[in-house]
């Protein structure tokens, strides 16, 4: 099997992580600078509450199109922080985007209300039907505060995912009310062509960001490689690996411990997308993906047939050889977690070590291949097996297994309880964290 394989980072060189999040803080702090220069520009109202209310609307309007960046699926920023990260902090700043806006909101009706002697309530109703663009900028807030309402963690698992993203596209609805209750109202912008202008272009980047990264890209690529179900092959009695072939998958910028969305385009399938890694490093000529049924959807891949449409978006993720700091390399991996590590041991350069958690070796996916790949790259494979207590991966397990762990860049994929706890261990066994990668395969925080 021929494979691209990547040498490891020196290192001396700057992490790629650190560079991407370097380079967002400075994008953020650059836009706050520019955005506050231009509200002192325009003078301020003579009520406090109005002023810190302008503010924080333009504070919390630029929150908003930085998230729209977090979430634009750019492949610079995917595949040097990781989709799992992104998503996180693109929820974290969902919510601080709504107090912000919140604060908007009271501030300005508290600030009218204390000049005109109305009440809060009728004050809003009052700039409701009387100023332009306020009607608008209150239809923008419900929505945000529908969105973050759905998104809170309690109300996100009892939805299923494609509910959960049906409502969150209101977000998109949100975005132009509020962008155009900000062009017409907002005396930063009324009165100043410079500032018209840099908001224009701000809101066309953010939004540009969007269509490029989660609607042209995918389509181009997918026209593109026009990929195809070759073959379906059972591993056991619930795993199933499926190989996808395509045109000019040489070209596709695929990398062992990636994964991609992959739509099957079935009359009952095609509008579910799921998450699944490559099982095997790409090779130029096919993909392999390999899943075990854990629902309705997955379960049914087994059923596919040969030649069957593939819409695959990706491929995304940072879990992959960019970023090394090691010669050297331990892979931990917990049931059908195996499948990017499998892929990686492929691609990986130096001595590795991986160390397989299962309950029974009956458990144990792709292990034939997994030996013979380990043998022919002079790596050492431990299948570790048992039930979950006591715990066989803990610390002193660990030393025990590869003496020389901290020396090591540490790649671990499982369940999210043996993922934290291995971390867990691998810090109290003195791994720096540069050295520890993890990314959680999932659409949605």
């Amino acid at each position: 099997m021929t494979t691209v394989q990547s040498p490891p980072a020196p290192p001396t060189a700057i992490r790629p992580r650190v560079v991407a999040r370097t380079g967002l803080y400075a994008v953020l702090a650059a836009n706050v600078a520019v955005v506050t220069y231009f509200f002192t520009q325009a003078g301020f109202a003579g009520n406090t509450l109005i002023v810190l209310g302008r503010l924080a609307g333009l504070y919390g309007a630029l929150l908003m199109a930085f998230q729209l960046l977090l979430v634009a699926r750019l492949p610079w920023l995917d595949h040097r922080i990781g989709m799992d990260r992104l998503t996180l902090w693109h929820r974290w700043t969902g919510f601080t985007l709504l107090w912000t806006l919140l604060t908007h909101a009271v501030f300005i009706t508290l600030g009218y209300a204390e000049g005109s002697g109305m009440d809060p309530v009728s004050q809003l109703v009052d700039l409701a039907e009387t100023t332009t663009g306020v009607l608008r900028a209150v239809v923008a807030l419900s929505l945000v505060l529908a969105v973050g309402a759905v998104s809170a963690r309690w109300a996100r698992r009892r939805l299923a995912y494609e509910t959960w993203h049906f409502i969150h596209l209101y977000t998109y609805l949100a975005v132009v009310l509020a962008f155009s209750h900000q062009v017409s109202t907002g005396t930063t912008f009324v009165s100043s062509a410079a500032a018209r202008a840099y908001w224009w272009t701000l809101w066309g980047v953010a939004l540009g960001a969007v269509a490029v990264g989660r609607l042209v890209l995918p389509l181009w690529r997918n026209g593109r490689h026009r990929l195809r179900v070759s073959a379906v092959v059972p591993e056991n009695d619930h795993v199933v690996s499926l190989h996808i072939t395509g045109r000019d998958l040489d070209r596709l910028p695929a990398r062992a411990g990636q994964f991609f969305l992959w739509r099957f385009l079935t009359k009952d399938r095609w509008w579910q997308a799921n998450p699944y890694s490559l099982s095997a490093a790409p090779d130029g000529r096919t993909l392999r993906l390999t899943v075990k049924a854990a629902g309705d959807g997955s379960a049914a891949l087994r059923d596919l047939r040969p030649g069957t449409r593939v819409f695959a978006e990706g491929p995304y993720g940072a879990f992959t050889t960019l970023h090394r700091t090691r010669p050297d390399a331990l892979l931990i991996a917990g049931g059908v977690g195996i499948t990017p590590l499998r892929a990686l041991l492929e691609e990986l350069h130096g001595h590795a070590v991986l160390v397989y958690r299962v309950t029974t070796e009956q458990d144990a996916v792709l292990y034939d291949e997994l030996r013979d790949l380990a043998h022919a790259k002079g790596a050492q494979l431990h299948l570790v097996t048992g039930p979950a207590t006591p715990d066989r991966l803990a610390p002193a397990e660990l030393a025990r297994l590869v003496p020389d762990v901290a020396d090591r860049d540490v790649y671990v994929c499982g369940p999210p309880g043996m993922t934290s706890a291995v971390r867990r261990g691998l810090r109290e066994l003195g791994v720096p964290g540069p050295q520890i990668h993890f990314e959680r395969f999932s659409l949605a925080g």
